[in-house]
């Protein structure tokens, strides 16, 4: 039985499917990562994979509104550049266009401060964060 078990484990946990979001290098919008924001914390990061070259980036909101107060963008050359947005999206909804500092550049995570505004049903927001790729280097 012991080893019916284990046998049983191992095969679910191998055959997992890890979702992942794959983006792609054509011009235009990306979505490039996603939480779901908490009651309790104040602050969440995207780490930001693959492909990573955005000129803008902006945020959607589901399932609840928000207020995202700042941000913090991480470049891969170590810059950090901090913006003040003190914007409430609301339950579908999504952010003002937000330029980056020198045009298309290199991501590595956002970070933002926010504040998950309290609903009949304390449901938690689902925020994406969606990146603007102008591919200008190519052309």
């Amino acid at each position: 039985m012991i080893i019916l078990i284990a046998m049983a484990s191992s095969y679910s946990t191998s055959f997992a499917q890890v979702p992942k979001i794959i983006i792609s290098d054509k011009t235009g919008w990306h979505k490039i990562g996603h939480t779901r924001v908490d009651f309790n914390k104040d602050r969440d990061a995207i780490t930001i994979i693959g492909s990573r070259k955005f000129s803008t980036i902006k945020f959607k909101v589901t399932v609840a509104p928000i207020i995202i107060s700042d941000i913090e963008v991480y470049y891969s050359s170590g810059d950090v550049q901090k913006i003040n947005i003190n914007e409430t999206i609301k339950s579908p909804g999504e952010s003002r266009v937000i330029d980056l500092n020198g045009g298309e550049r290199i991501l590595r995570k956002i970070v933002f401060i926010y504040k998950t505004l309290p609903n009949r049903k304390d449901k938690k927001a689902h925020v994406q964060l969606w990146g603007y790729k102008t591919n200008a280097d190519k052309k």
